[in-house]
């Protein structure tokens, strides 16, 4: 039978996707030698994201006990690499949110930046400042509910303060992508919040149209 050594050095020489499908089934040296391979750029990755060793430190520890956690879930659609890439950002993006609730005027947002990224207020439409009307849980609902690549680089830029070029290192994209994507994420995020103030104002007007309670007794009395 050979030692753990011996499985240990059998495992280095397999290809990466029976690396990967042996971590599936739970070997340990196997996910090991994932941790190996690219534990270094996963905490190269998380320093560009916090700007702090120590912080980047766990926030790598942190993405390899979710990547055991969840390495099941890989299906082989995409390079492994950028998968583990994918999981690093959303646990650092994980960290960044518990440590900031945003609070920004969206208006303000699609305001500042490029000429051909502003958008212009709807007349007569109702106004989508964050700090006032659109309280922080609608807020931070409506980033919940954006596409991954959206949620991802409004938080990063609106929210977090990164520069394009700098989100375009992070991400792995262009500057040309980033700033498309966030005018996109910006757009999707007016419309969600819009659809929040349209079912709360619905629901004023049925609130308001309601009988009291005692005029709906003496109707239910009168049928009775």
């Amino acid at each position: 039978m050979p030692s753990s050594i011996e499985r240990e050095l059998e495992i280095n020489d397999l290809p990466q996707e029976d690396t990967v499908r042996l971590a599936q089934e739970g070997n340990a040296a196997a996910f090991e030698q994932l941790y190996r391979r690219y534990s270094g750029r996963v905490f190269t990755l998380c320093l560009r994201i916090v700007k702090n060793d120590s912080e980047a430190e766990d926030l790598t520890q942190e993405a390899f006990l979710q990547l055991f956690r969840k390495i099941h879930t890989f299906r082989g659609e995409a390079r492994f690499s950028t998968w583990l890439h994918r999981l690093t950002i959303n646990t650092a993006l994980m960290r960044l949110r518990k440590k900031r609730h945003p609070e920004v005027s969206l208006d303000a947002t699609l305001e500042t930046g490029d000429e051909d990224s502003r958008l212009v207020l709807e007349p007569g439409g109702p106004d989508l400042r964050l700090s006032g009307v659109v309280d922080r849980i609608n807020l931070s609902r409506a980033i919940g509910q954006l596409p991954e690549g959206y949620k991802e680089m409004f938080i990063l830029h609106d929210v977090e303060g990164y520069e394009h070029n700098e989100i375009a290192e992070i991400l792995g994209c262009s500057i040309g992508n980033s700033k498309s994507q966030l005018y996109k994420a910006r757009l999707r995020l007016r419309e969600l919040l819009q659809e929040e103030l349209r079912s709360r104002a619905r629901e004023n007007r049925q609130v308001a149209s309601a009988p009291p309670a005692s005029e709906q007794q003496d109707l239910e009395c009168v049928k009775a």
